[in-house]
């Protein structure tokens, strides 16, 4: 693939950043992950605000343009003839001495990754997926609230339990806080629908605030849907009428099915994605057809 460094179009097995960069030494440096629909990048303005408001609290000199990064979108998706495609944004602290930072970092750098869509089973946003409930427990963040970091071993040891799960193949892992409450999945934020209320993990659970995740809560109280951040465990996903996760990719998938580490198996509702699961993503698939950014 042709991949965007710096603004500049190159193979990616050309593409290099120096072993003196803090985002390598230290893992100082945030990314976006989002997907094309028509060849439009839904969301943007809302992944570049956060991505922003992050390098802001890294002291990382860096403000996204929102016109420009449109344009090296559409670029890499005219050079590597896609249609539409995976995106992920990258930005780094940029070279550093040796030693933990104290200034601004003035020149940050910039890769913009590209890749096919990946494959999806249209029965899955009928029949569901399941949730693995993990032991591994998700680990605070770094500051007041989770930014999309390049600090991602906690994501990738949950990936390497659900390995030892061999009932749960194809599910996503669901991690607790450290005290035990509902917080998010390995890749995404997670809903459940309780007598036709809908709830999610608030923040301070230390998840992710995902882009996903804010615009369904939007669109949910704009169809007259009561939305809930808290504090809730496991029995609570296990008496929940819909369960379903979200992120920027895979949008939003019903959960049908949950495991928790012994392997016992709870169906959620009737088995198949629920009523207002259904509705919200319809109106998720309308907003990115027409291109809206805000709902």
């Amino acid at each position: 693939m042709i991949i965007d460094v710096n603004g500049e179009c190159i193979e990616e097995s050309q593409a290099v950043v120096s072993v003196y960069d803090h985002g390598f030494l230290y893992g100082l440096g945030l990314f976006e992950t989002f997907r094309t629909y028509g060849g439009h990048p839904f969301l943007l303005e809302w992944h570049l605000e956060r991505l922003a408001s992050g390098c802001r609290e890294l002291d990382i000199d860096y403000e996204p343009d929102l016109e420009a990064w449109s344009r090296r979108i559409s670029r890499l998706l005219e050079v590597n003839q896609l249609p539409d495609a995976y995106f992920r944004l990258t930005v780094t602290a940029g070279m550093g001495a040796l030693g933990l930072p104290s200034g601004t970092y003035e020149k940050p750098e910039e890769v913009l990754y590209v890749k096919p869509l990946p494959p999806v089973d249209p029965a899955v946003y009928h029949e569901g997926k399941a949730l693995q409930l993990l032991r591994l427990r998700r680990n605070t963040p770094e500051g007041v609230v989770r930014l999309k970091s390049l600090h991602y071993m906690n994501n990738v040891l949950a990936k390497k339990e659900m390995k030892r799960y061999p009932w749960a193949a194809g599910a996503e892992g669901l991690f607790l806080d450290t005290r035990g409450r509902l917080c998010e999945g390995i890749v995404s934020n997670i809903f459940f629908v309780r007598h036709g209320g809908l709830y999610t993990p608030a923040v301070e659970t230390g998840l992710l605030p995902g882009i996903t995740r804010r615009f369904v809560m939007a669109a949910a109280q704009r169809e007259g849907i009561d939305v809930s951040e808290g504090l809730y465990d496991w029995a609570d996903l296990l008496e929940a009428d819909e369960v379903f996760v979200t992120n920027s990719v895979q949008e939003l998938v019903p959960v049908t099915t949950l495991f928790d580490e012994t392997g016992a198996a709870h169906r959620v509702g009737l088995g198949i994605a629920g009523p207002i699961t259904q509705q919200l993503l319809q109106v998720y698939r309308k907003a990115a057809a027409r291109r809206n950014d805000r709902v």
